[in-house]
């Protein structure tokens, strides 16, 4: 596939990167490899950053991906002028400011260098290994034959990405609990799963133990998230990918469901309606002040309000106090509903 630039430039990938990059799922990554391939390496991270939009942080996170992917290699070298060369038709050229020296894979320097081949798992079937049996089990968890395009892809997740077989079961197990979740009882793909195996390279889970408390971080999450779409009054539908961003920031703030069924509410009294980003300002504005529990947040409103009322004329002092009484009692009765749910 070519792809036509500017000018006299082009850019040629082969079908193995593209199936590469596609599996990863990774558009930053995507991005970037793009931009070098562009460039011919004759550009800084820096450089790099500021074309694409990205951090310098970004930028070293993407090139650890396309590292993993076999797509450039990091050699870990500290001269102060490093060089880069990446894909089949790209020369090297020169990426100052990257922390570590990266190069063209060659031959058997990385576990991504060569796609696997049928031949490949032949000879894995051949020698006896614990590959025969990973397809017996992977085949009675989908309850179906596998393809050869599917048992060449089971092959790569075993192979390539060097996942222990009890750790590969353990991703199966999990993608299709999450597809049934999702889609209604529907099976997951090996594509599907193929990509999430992708995912759990990049988050360094490579033994049972790290699947397992992954596994059971997500449960948490997912549990939080049910718990928040309730207070939102969210109901017969999954969260909006945008929509989950803000669910998961919020969680990773600290934030409960009973804080931010507040948030919610001072947002229903003020606008009318669900608001994301009020309820998200509203939420940023008590971390910043270290507000995070429901007491926390009472407690503050209270003293506003008792600052508010010392201050005001005597004429409306009075009315106030009963105002800030009221609101406090609302907030006290949505706190007692949230502790009977």
């Amino acid at each position: 596939m070519k792809y036509s630039l500017p000018g006299s430039e082009t850019v040629t990938l082969t079908g193995q990167t593209i199936d590469k990059l596609i599996r990863a799922g990774d558009g930053d990554a995507t991005l970037l490899y793009l931009y070098i391939l562009k460039t011919r390496g004759e550009c800084s991270s820096t450089e790099a950053a500021a074309a694409l939009g990205r951090s310098s942080g970004g930028i070293a996170k993407s090139m650890e991906v396309l590292s993993h992917l076999g797509l450039v290699r990091l050699d870990g070298n500290d001269d102060t002028e490093k060089t880069l060369s990446a894909g089949e038709h790209m020369e090297a050229g020169n990426f100052n400011n990257n922390p570590q020296n990266v190069q063209a894979p060659g031959n058997g320097t990385n576990a991504f260098d060569d796609e696997p081949t049928v031949e490949d798992m032949k000879r894995a079937l051949e020698s006896g290994s614990v590959f025969s049996a990973l397809i017996g089990e992977t085949q009675r968890s989908l309850g179906k034959i596998l393809s050869n395009d599917e048992l060449l892809r089971l092959f790569g997740m075993y192979d390539n990405l060097k996942m222990e077989p009890e750790v590969i079961l353990q991703l199966i197990t999990h993608c299709i609990t999450e597809s049934r979740a999702r889609s209604k009882g529907r099976m997951p793909s090996i594509r599907y799963i193929e990509k999430a195996a992708y995912t759990w390279e990049r988050e360094g889970i490579r033994t049972l133990n790290a699947a397992e408390q992954y596994i059971k971080e997500l449960d948490a999450r997912r549990s939080a998230r049910g718990t928040i779409k309730s207070v939102l009054q969210i109901r017969d539908r999954e969260l909006s990918e945008t929509e989950g961003r803000y669910v998961d920031g919020w969680i990773a703030l600290g934030f409960g469901a009973d804080a931010i069924a507040v948030a919610y509410d001072k947002t229903i009294i003020k606008t009318g309606k669900l608001q994301w980003k009020y309820i998200d300002a509203i939420l940023n504005s008590w971390h910043s002040s270290g507000l995070h529990t429901i007491r926390d947040i009472m407690d503050s409103d209270r003293t506003i309000g008792k600052n508010i009322a010392d201050t005001a004329p005597k004429s409306s002092k009075q009315k106030f106090g009963a105002a800030d009484k009221k609101e406090f009692e609302r907030m006290q009765r949505l706190l007692n509903k949230l502790k009977e749910e």
